[in-house]
């Protein structure tokens, strides 16, 4: 292939192993359709060379094909006319479609799998635009608003199976890293490592005379000039064990000190989130546990305590103020929200920015363009939290 390249292009100087990374490249990242690729390689390989060019050619041009079709691995065939869908295999896309569709129907959001990012390519687009009119019937005979978005996430869930795109097997629950923070596994590595000297500390000062248990004191005391054989070496053993046992206090304070701080920090951040989650969190189990309820009697009693009896409330003089400052303020307007917000929001919306609990990304709401055409009664409902957060 270098041989080759450099008799096309003499003037370029190339390495063979940059040329071969280049080639993998273009092949993995699905730049080029197979229409493209075979119009490269029938404009790079004249026809009128001679045999021993040829000869040396054909390994190659055969070589490359069988790397592009490992490589891309899409079930379907591409018009080279028209970047569409060969008739054929209209068919059976339209099977992957019911199929997803039907799967996904009565699926809860949380087991709903993960949709990947797909490539940007000209096959890709040209999937979705193969589903876009088998989409009107669907859109058209929707009832509610959890039926279209199931809709829409079975059509992207269809375009991921026939491109061949990589879908988890499970549910698509969110990636957790460790349970325990990498700061804090390594002071607490630090605690158990004085814990298991002081121990042996301790163990020699009481006449343990082990090989390995001396041979941990020298350790400890490597870099002093301090020596076994000593008189006052109980007088050093303590004053390092005392020395350990302070370290050890200092480090479990600095964990309390920085497990309250992540905590604070979770807390605020989950305040502007979600504020429901954060006093959710805040509720102490014993209060608010799944023990024996109250006793009916005593409920009933209570609450008749508290809306049975009449009672006069003093409102003062802040309620007059408070009316007479309201009643010159002009009601807000109602929000109405038409099909050109939807799409205005769809079109300035980025790709693949972070999906809702749907999991759909903003690719598949611009690639399915009927369903933001379809005068739907539930297409402006299903934008509206998309709208407000693109607004913001």
């Amino acid at each position: 292939m270098h041989r080759f390249f450099a008799e096309l292009e003499p003037s370029l100087s190339v390495t063979e192993q940059n040329l071969a990374d280049r080639v993998r490249y273009i092949l993995r990242s699905n730049i080029f359709g197979d229409a493209e690729l075979e119009r490269l390689r029938r404009g790079a390989v004249p026809s009128s060379d001679g045999n021993a060019t040829a000869g040396n050619a054909a390994p190659l041009i055969a070589q490359q094909t069988a790397n592009v079709n490992a490589a891309v691995n899409i079930p379907f065939v591409v018009d080279s006319d028209d970047d569409g869908i060969v008739p054929h295999e209209l068919e059976k896309m339209r099977s992957i479609l019911e199929e997803s569709m039907l799967e996904t129907r009565s699926m809860p959001l949380e087991n709903r799998p993960r949709l990947p990012r797909i490539p940007l390519s000209k096959q890709n687009r040209a999937v979705v635009r193969a589903l876009n009119p088998m989409l009107v019937t669907y859109l058209e005979a929707s009832r509610d608003l959890c039926e279209t978005d199931s809709i829409l996430f079975g059509a992207a869930l269809a375009v991921c199976r026939i491109i061949g795109a990589k879908l988890p097997m499970a549910g698509r629950a969110t990636r957790q890293g460790s349970a325990i923070p990498a700061w804090r596994k390594r002071i607490e590595d630090r605690i158990a490592k004085a814990r298991a000297l002081i121990g042996r500390l301790t163990s020699f000062r009481l006449g343990n005379i082990r090989p390995r248990v001396v041979r941990t004191v020298r350790m400890a005391f490597a870099g002093t000039n301090i020596s076994l054989s000593q008189p006052d070496i109980t007088q050093k053993l303590t004053e390092r064990i005392d020395d350990l046992k302070q370290k050890i206090a200092a480090w479990g304070k600095r964990i309390r000190r920085f497990s309250e701080r992540s905590r604070r920090f979770n807390q605020n951040r989950l305040f502007q989130s979600d504020q429901k989650r954060l006093y959710k969190s805040l509720e102490r189990p014993e209060v608010c546990g799944t023990g024996p309820g109250p006793d009916q009697a005593d409920t009933v009693a209570f609450w008749r305590g508290l809306w049975s009896e009449p009672v006069n409330h003093s409102e003062g003089p802040l309620m007059e103020v408070m009316a007479n400052q309201s009643g010159s303020v002009t009601p807000m307007d109602p929000v109405t929200i038409t099909l050109e917000d939807v799409a205005e929001a769809v079109r300035r919306a980025p790709y693949w920015k972070s999906q809702g609990l749907d999991g759909l990304h903003h690719y598949w709401l611009k690639g399915f363009v009927n369903f933001v055409t379809i005068p739907n009664e539930f297409t402006s409902m299903f934008f509206e939290n998309r709208l407000v957060k693109v607004r913001a």
